[in-house]
């Protein structure tokens, strides 16, 4: 940490917000960023100044508008959603579940829309939130059109690598795959069912994806996988080259 430069250790302070709406004690936040307290005291109020962090009658810090602000600027998360939305919209109002929409960054995938009907099961994905490549359906089909270096290293660290290379090569040839994976919340269903589709451009390379999540009812999934796969092809078109 000796020599860290500030921009960073202002970085490790505002990722230590990990729910909407959060709310941290100075030490809380000096815990999660791994920082002593006096430099997260310092680095905090100077957050606060420029609208960055906010800080709560209580003492408390929360995110600022400011970072909401300027995220909503992102090109990749914007322009995408911009385009994904109506799509997202017509899958919501039919299936009235959860329809995510991420981008891949590096080895994980980040949520930039979510839609969710209010009598959807709970789920812990957040805009904004970063999902693992592997585990999740929408970050395996992110996956399957990244590059071999960040697809050997995801691999290397599966517990069931096959599995996943078959998950892989559907999402490549199908253009969509479905999974069941554990609720991580204790309330709700035990299983989720996602079934999720890669956005891609005219040269083939993944400009985000598309999944649908729903409590797993061990039926077929065949609509659901034909309504991804058909909205995914909408969005590209609609999203340009």
């Amino acid at each position: 940490m000796h020599g860290e430069p500030v921009l960073e250790r202002a970085f490790r302070v505002l990722g230590a917000f990990t729910e909407a709406g959060e709310g941290l004690a100075l030490h809380t936040l000096a815990a999660r960023a791994g920082l002593p307290k006096s430099t997260t005291s310092r680095i905090a109020a100077q957050l606060t100044d420029v609208g960055a962090l906010e800080r709560l009658d209580n003492g408390d810090f929360v995110v600022g508008l400011q970072l909401l602000e300027i995220a909503s600027l992102a090109p990749r998360g914007h322009g995408l959603r911009a385009a994904a939305l109506p799509f997202m919209q017509d899958l919501h109002r039919v299936t009235g579940q959860h329809i995510l929409l991420a981008v891949r960054e590096g080895d994980e995938a980040v949520l930039v829309e979510r839609l969710s009907a209010r009598g959807a099961a709970a789920v812990k994905y957040r805009v904004g939130g970063r999902l693992p490549l592997i585990g999740t359906g929408i970050g395996i089909a992110l996956l399957a059109h990244a590059p071999g270096r960040i697809r050997m290293e995801a691999l290397a660290g599966a517990d069931d690598a096959a599995c996943v290379r078959r998950l892989l090569a559907t999402v490549r040839t199908d253009g969509v795959c479905a999974v069941t994976v554990p609720n991580p919340l204790r309330s709700g269903p035990t299983a989720m069912s996602t079934v999720a589709a890669p956005i891609l451009n005219r040269r083939g390379d993944a400009l985000g994806a598309l999944s649908l999540v729903a409590p797993d009812e061990g039926g077929p999934r065949t609509a659901a996988v034909t309504a991804l796969r058909r909205a995914s092809l909408a969005i590209s078109r609609a999203a340009g080259p």
